[in-house]
């Protein structure tokens, strides 16, 4: 990317700080909100045990929110990454279970075939041109479909690999501090996402992430391979994909073959409720973070006040065209 794209990326970026920041203080204020509201209406919501729950519940949500904020920036989007998750866990338990390999062998195994994926995805978007929304609705069915057929729609159980439980549910800081429980996945959110934010905001990846997202003909113009790049963010997000499957299947000790569908919903929903716009070119890690604790306080707090299931879809649908709205004014007045 010659000096005069990147000035342009530069100016973009500061240019939308305001708005961006503007977003993640309104999306954090209502998480504040929620959380008061929510205790104050009972006592449940403020226990220990139910925080642990809210935190697992997170992590994954907030993983697959964090491959969605790198294709989003980037001005695509990746209806996949639900079943794409699921299919990295099942890729892990054909590997350890049915193929009985360690599990050295069986979890690099899911992260490289969840980049394979994003990256066939990638390049059909990139090289084709066909839109994302298309390729990666394709990707979505044909995946979920393939996750029966594998495993014959029945569960792969992880039962003669006890070790693969220290990825989500065991609390390893318990050794540490006794009582606190703090399960293993919430270290990997966060660990996750420090190096996500530390990729989009201090590698020349990050910012052609930003700079696609922004202008993609002026990158293209300044000589850069964009479909490259867009191969390469792909397989990126799908690889993360992979993550979100270890920690699901983790938890709950099995690969699921079914579990997948819907995932993309609250994963997109998080990034966009945490000030990532739907055009490209703006959105960080830590709103995507914010977003995806929004909906997991959200669910749970209805639930501990015993309101129907119906409602939280209600309630997050609204909240997310909301948060779309603010997105769209926001970007007017900036």
């Amino acid at each position: 990317m010659n000096t005069t794209t990147v000035s342009q990326t530069d100016f973009a970026k500061s240019g939308m700080f305001t708005v961006a920041t503007l977003q993640k203080a309104v999306a954090f204020a209502v998480l504040l909100l929620l959380v008061v509201f929510f205790s104050l209406m009972s006592p449940v919501f403020l226990s220990w045990s139910n925080a642990i729950n809210i935190m697992t519940a997170t992590s994954v949500n907030a993983v697959l929110g964090i491959a969605c904020t790198l294709v989003i920036i980037s001005a695509g989007i990746d209806l996949s990454v639900g079943t794409l998750m699921t299919f990295c866990s099942i890729i892990a338990g054909v590997l350890s279970i049915n193929l009985g390999l360690p599990l050295w062998i069986g979890i690099p195994g899911a992260l490289l075939s969840g980049a394979a994926v994003g990256a066939c995805s990638g390049a059909i978007i990139a090289y084709l041109k066909i839109p994302p929304f298309i390729v990666t609705l394709g990707f979505m069915r044909a995946l979920y479909g393939l996750n029966i057929v594998v495993t014959s729609a029945k569960p792969i159980y992880f039962d003669d690999q006890p070790k693969y439980s220290l990825i989500s549910p065991d609390s390893s800081i318990s050794a540490l501090i006794p009582g606190l429980g703090i399960p293993n996945a919430v270290f990997v959110m966060v660990l996750l996402a420090i190096v996500a934010a530390i990729v989009l905001n201090r590698t020349i990846l990050g910012r052609f992430i930003y700079a696609l997202g922004s202008n993609e003909e002026a990158v293209r113009l300044s000589g850069v391979n964009v479909n490259i790049w867009k191969v390469g963010i792909y397989a990126l997000s799908g690889m993360i994909c992979g993550i979100a499957g270890l920690l699901l299947s983790s938890r709950l000790g099995s690969a699921q073959p079914a579990i997948g569908m819907g995932y993309e919903l609250d994963a997109i929903a998080a990034t966009v409720i945490g000030g990532t716009s739907l055009a490209g070119g703006r959105g960080t890690i830590l709103g995507t973070i914010i977003g995806a604790f929004i909906i997991s306080i959200l669910s749970n707090g209805l639930t501990v006040l015993s309101v129907a299931d119906e409602w939280k879809y209600v309630a997050t649908g609204f909240i997310l065209v909301t948060a779309v709205y603010v997105d769209m004014r926001l970007k007017y007045r900036g």
